[in-house]
């Protein structure tokens, strides 16, 4: 790897994780890059703006979940329905985790950049389709294999998506799995045959 690359991916995990903490508002560049160890004038040699850097910021979160994702979901050995579970179950797992972390980007960030930039909107947007369209596909395949009973594929995988990010908002407001158990119970019941 270069060294810009490796500087570019320095700046992008070291604001990663302020911004997942407060917010994308509130963060200013100087703090994320004297935190990184950066100076400012090499920020825009990366990024042409803090907009464009937010942008980039949830592209490389949804390449990397994304990609984790294609790896869960292809076990094709494994039916529809055990594949669909394996991502349920561990999204209930890390999710709480996941989010005292400060690692989850989707929830943290939504409702905030939605109304702040439209660069980032679209990338969140686009983001969460490409999850909603791979659960998608696999209820699709559960229903082929026999595992999952028929359904609707796209309107299951986006009211399910809906609804684990939802449970997720309330798990970080409550600081417990109650939405999330809650949410499991109703997957379950709609995806067992």
């Amino acid at each position: 790897m270069n060294a810009r690359h490796d500087t570019r991916q320095h700046i992008l995990e070291t604001g990663h994780r302020i911004i997942a903490g407060k917010g994308f508002a509130s963060v200013g560049l100087n703090e994320i890059l004297t935190t990184a160890g950066v100076p400012k004038g090499s920020f825009y040699h990366y990024f042409e703006s803090k907009e464009q850097y937010g942008q980039a910021l949830l592209q490389e979160y949804f390449d990397n979940y994304l990609a984790d994702l294609d790896q869960l979901f292809g076990a094709e050995a494994a039916s529809g329905h055990e594949r669909l579970m394996r991502y349920w179950q561990r999204w209930l797992g890390k999710q709480l985790e996941a989010c005292a972390e400060q690692k989850c980007l989707v929830v943290k960030l939504a409702g905030e950049v939605a109304d702040l930039s439209d660069a980032m909107r679209i990338t969140l947007r686009d983001g969460t389709d490409q999850i909603v369209r791979r659960i998608a596909r696999v209820i699709e395949a559960g229903i082929a294999d026999g595992s999952v009973p028929p359904l609707d594929p796209q309107m299951s995988a986006q009211t399910l998506y809906q609804m684990w990010l939802g449970a997720s908002l309330l798990g970080k407001l409550h600081r417990d799995t109650a939405a999330l158990e809650t949410a499991m119970v109703f997957t379950r019941k709609l995806l067992s045959r």
